[in-house]
């Protein structure tokens, strides 16, 4: 309830930042595009594309360090960022100075990189750029912002998940940890320390993913322990053709791991890497054409970079979790000074169905081949971008979606400079 009220609040005062009146549902392309990805992914049948070792070396990154690399900037990027003037609370007022201050003291960044510990996430979590749930929003009243775009969401990062830890806030309710994609603050009692003989042990054993988002892992008392999520690697223990049986961890009150059997259905969990076929593919991508927009990952959902992010991970292969840095890996192709024509062109010339991301300035997109004519791709998408009366606003679509490179260009206030076709950067062929 309360997000609800941040919602119809920023609303209420943002008059035409939100262009309403018309149903996702009308939108042209999400009539004429098939929403069902078994329409584009008929005989894909390409082998593995990527090896478990090769997925594990990026995984267990954070174990293979004896200390926290990133400099201390980084870790303290958002104190550079925000200021009191243009950030905004859950209340949509003005964060004062006294918010950052006692922030700053409490991140105790004097600590930094002195603990260096293994550990591992015991549930879902968010990373956070400050030690605080609370949000940061940019001007509400601006087409773009305001909920859902809590800019103190790094990421999210799933449960077991091996990290590094760098220290403790002051009053040690957080802990500041690296992961193999991303930083940021977690709660100190959502994560489990690992000693040196498990976390040689725990990177030696057999791994599982999983392919479905929202099943409940259990302990062998039925106890819930965490939620499935697709592109979750765990230890694999066992597997028939109606089970798998996989090692899950929570703590006991010393904050030591404490091990269990965890057995979820066939179809759920996968023992190593998926083939590249179109089965495999739909597996996955039903699940995440299903998902809501959700910025960094919040609320269980996904954003553009982790959508694509979590389709590729049960194939084995790794990618970083911003859209910047996805657009760089594999063959790049410029499209930068071309006109929508020439991009087109290119795109259907040099792109490889599911294989190949096309990029615009924090946003990423799949490409999943030519249909009538028309390039189609897969993305997760906040909104359209809309200009009525000279004013910037949003047409708001909130979820994972198959579109041409101009979707919503039917709508009234549509804003042609702004279409995805037109501010296209570059693709990239992950995998030749």
């Amino acid at each position: 309830m309360h997000y609800l009220f941040i919602v119809f609040v920023a609303i209420f005062i943002s008059g035409c930042s939100f262009t309403n009146g018309v149903s996702v549902e009308k939108v042209r392309d999400l009539q004429e595009v098939s929403q069902d990805v078994q329409s584009y992914t008929q005989g894909i049948d390409d082998g593995y594309i990527s090896t478990l070792e090769e997925y594990k070396e990026h995984y267990f990154k954070p174990w293979k360090e004896n200390k926290i690399e990133a400099p201390l900037e980084k870790a303290m990027w958002a104190y550079n960022v925000f200021t009191p003037q243009k950030s905004y609370g859950e209340n949509l007022q003005h964060i004062d100075q006294s918010f950052f201050d006692k922030m700053l003291e409490n991140s105790n960044f004097s600590e930094y990189a002195t603990l260096n510990k293994p550990a591992l996430t015991l549930k879902n979590l968010n990373l956070r750029a400050f030690p605080t749930q609370r949000p940061l929003f940019r001007d509400p009243k601006q087409a773009g912002e305001g909920f859902p775009f809590d800019y103190l969401q790094n990421s999210t990062i799933g449960a077991n998940k091996p990290i590094l830890v760098s220290h403790y806030s002051k009053d040690r309710a957080w802990v500041f940890v690296e992961s193999s994609f991303a930083d940021g603050w977690v709660h100190s009692s959502d994560i489990v320390y690992m000693s040196k003989k498990y976390v040689e042990i725990y990177q030696k054993v057999k791994q599982a993913f999983l392919l479905k988002d929202n099943i409940a892992l259990h302990d062998e008392k039925n106890n819930f322990l965490f939620y499935s999520h697709i592109g979750m690697m765990l230890p694999l223990i066992d597997a028939n053709a109606t089970t798998t049986t996989l090692l899950t961890v929570s703590k006991c009150t010393t904050n030591k791991p404490f091990f269990y059997k965890s057995l979820l259905l066939s179809n759920v969990a996968h023992s190593g890497i998926l083939i590249f076929n179109t089965e495999n593919i739909n597996a996955v991508m039903q699940g995440l054409e299903k998902m809501h927009y959700g910025w960094g990952g919040m609320y269980g959902q996904r954003d553009c970079s982790s959508t694509i992010r979590d389709f590729f991970a049960p194939f084995g292969v790794w990618l970083p979790r911003n859209s910047s840095k996805q657009a760089k890996i594999g063959k790049v192709i410029s499209l930068e000074g071309m006109s929508d024509k020439e991009k087109i062109a290119t795109i259907k010339k040099e792109g490889v169905a599911f294989k190949t991301l096309l990029y615009k300035q924090g946003h990423i997109l799949l490409y999943v081949g030519i249909h009538n004519d028309k390039v189609i791709v897969f993305q997760n998408m906040w909104g359209i971008k809309t200009l009525k009366y000279g004013k910037a606003g949003r047409f708001i679509v909130g979820r994972a979606v198959f579109s041409t490179l101009e979707i919503g260009k039917d709508l009234y206030y549509y804003d042609k400079k702004a279409s995805l076709l037109s501010h296209l950067k570059s693709m990239n062929i992950l995998i030749p």
